[in-house]
């Protein structure tokens, strides 16, 4: 399963309860109400566990983790070993 299509899943199963009515790959997650504070902690160890990568806390900003399209750009970025600040090696 492609990296975009995995992090859909998992928020549909896990903060829309299985209803993905409406949900937009550019569609903001914490301004819809899909996810919380709390929930992108949750989101964070998702993509830790699943894609083996860390997120720093400086890395936990709504450019990263605000949508799935911007989740799935900093995943593809991290696992190409690019680091978002500097589009160098990580």
């Amino acid at each position: 399963m492609a990296v975009k299509e995995q992090i859909r899943s998992y928020i549909v199963e896990c903060f829309l309860l299985g209803d993905a009515t409406d949900l937009m790959p550019e569609q903001s997650l914490l301004e819809s109400g899909v996810v919380d504070s709390t929930g992108i902690l949750e989101l964070v160890m998702f993509l830790e566990e699943t894609y083996h990568i860390e997120v720093a806390d400086k890395e936990m900003v709504p450019e990263n983790l605000d949508s799935i399209a911007n989740i799935s750009a900093f995943v593809e970025r991290k696992l190409n070993g690019r680091t978002p600040e500097t589009g160098g090696t990580a």
